[in-house]
């Protein structure tokens, strides 16, 4: 996959322009390779302003004013050598450092090579590996807390504690197995049951908030959906707060979908606006139509939009039909008018005015309450990775065999093998056992420099 045993190199800050970037190095000779950029560097963890080396493209030289730090293995990032050198931020010169380390020996970093070194080398576990990449991708506030919590390692700590408690059973029943001529046994099949079943109650806990970790992580596409001129762009515009739709009086006037990232009660959205929903002899108007039709369907949640101050229409009531049976908000706008639409059953019902604000924020709440299923909550989920959710349920479906075998009066050999396999699912989510292909697809998901 990787040569963990040469020195890497990457820019590690964003592309683009800017006052700073930073060139990272990694490996055995990272100092002696640093040595031949730079006029000096300092003590380990010191700061050192210095010259550094540039390579253009034609093996042309020049130098920069630099900020150097070393770290001394193993106390750094990878658990390796490693160097920073913060230059000015202009690409092409962060591109000739690269150019001049490679040159003296450094090879250019893959893809979360530096964090699955940091994983290799015992400074980060596979969990909190992931949440580096989690948090760099963070595009609200809660995500960014929930992969930081990650991170620390909250909830390695709890699937820690949980393997410990089947580390624990599984010696009992593993000492039992030493001595099978004296018919010694350390754990009768009543307790391994009661036992094996408390375990499963911590893997409960963990896969009960798994639904709304993996809409926190992954977010959701909301459309809005509703007949011409309810208000459907002056919705989408005031829930994305800029004027991204076109608003007119003007019938059809979306044609196409419009779609924006949102951040609604810490949840990243895909908010969509659709063409109206009407029957019409334009072509553009019926493609804009059925694109609309298409991406209800594919969404999480459908915003249909009525206009209040009317009565419900043949359109209103089509749209209203179609989408009774997935999970849906009705939005009655212009809610500063009398209510002439009458009674809607069968979804939460929001009145709101898309012009003067007013109900915006119990909308939101009420967004999040049916992707949620519940009310929307500010505490973090605990789990909200789905390759985790699948180790879990995996090691539930092994630990509750076991138990079974238990009960039934199997003996310890057929228990212990059930409940290994059980415990292979936690080494899998740490790290302490994992395919090779599975640690590619993951740290490929990393950018380079990372």
């Amino acid at each position: 996959m990787f040569a963990p045993d040469d020195t890497i190199v990457a820019v590690a800050t964003p592309p683009g322009r800017g006052a700073l970037g930073v060139v990272r190095l990694s490996g055995p000779r990272a100092h002696h390779i640093t040595d031949q950029l730079v006029a000096r560097r300092g003590a380990p963890r010191l700061a050192v302003l210095s010259q550094v080396l540039v390579l253009d493209a034609s093996g042309g030289e020049c130098r920069d004013d630099a900020v150097i730090v070393c770290f001394d293995a193993p106390h750094s990032y990878t658990g390796e050598h490693v160097t920073e050198i913060s230059a000015h931020g202009n690409p092409m010169l962060l591109e000739g450092i690269v150019r001049a380390a490679m040159r003296a020996g450094a090879r250019l970093a893959e893809p979360g090579e530096f964090t699955l070194r940091a994983f290799l080398n015992g400074k980060r576990d596979l969990l909190q590996a992931e949440a580096v990449a989690d948090l760099i991708a963070a595009a609200t506030p809660m995500q960014a807390r929930a992969a930081a919590d990650q991170l620390h390692g909250t909830l390695t700590l709890r699937i820690g504690a949980i393997d410990a408690s089947l580390f624990d059973l599984l010696a009992r029943l593993e000492a039992s197995l030493d001595f099978p001529d004296e018919g010694y046994h350390f754990v009768k099949p009543s307790d391994v049951a009661a036992e094996v079943a408390g375990i499963v109650a911590g893997i409960d806990a963990l896969l009960a908030d798994a639904t709304r970790g993996r809409l926190l992580r992954e977010g959701a596409t909301v459309v809005i959906a509703g007949r011409p001129n309810v208000g459907k762009s002056s919705l989408f515009n005031a829930l994305v707060g800029a004027d991204r739709a076109i608003v007119t009086d003007v019938p059809g006037t979306t044609r196409d979908l419009v779609a924006e990232r949102v951040d609604i009660e810490g949840l990243a959205l895909t908010l969509v606006d659709t063409a109206g929903a009407h029957d019409t002899n334009d072509r553009i108007e019926r493609e804009g139509v059925a694109r609309s039709v298409q991406a209800r369907a594919a969404s999480e949640l459908v915003l249909v939009v009525l206009d209040q101050s009317e009565a419900l229409s043949y359109d209103d009531r089509r749209i209203l039909e179609e989408t009774r049976m997935g999970p849906r908000v009705i939005v009655k706008n212009k809610a500063d008018a009398p209510d002439r639409s009458g009674e809607v059953a069968g979804a939460p019902v929001v009145a709101v005015s898309a012009l003067t604000g007013i109900g915006l924020d119990a909308l939101r709440v009420a967004i999040a309450r049916v992707l949620n299923g519940s009310e929307p909550s500010r505490d973090l989920p605990a789990i909200s990775n789905m390759r985790h959710v699948a180790l879990l349920e995996d090691a539930r479906a092994w630990l509750e065999q076991g138990r079974t075998a238990a009960l039934a009066g199997a003996t310890e050999e057929f228990v212990t093998a059930d409940l290994q396999q059980a415990r292979e699912r936690f080494d899998e989510i740490v790290g302490r056992r994992t395919r090779e292909d599975v640690l590619r697809h993951i740290f490929e998901r990393f950018c380079i420099g990372k």
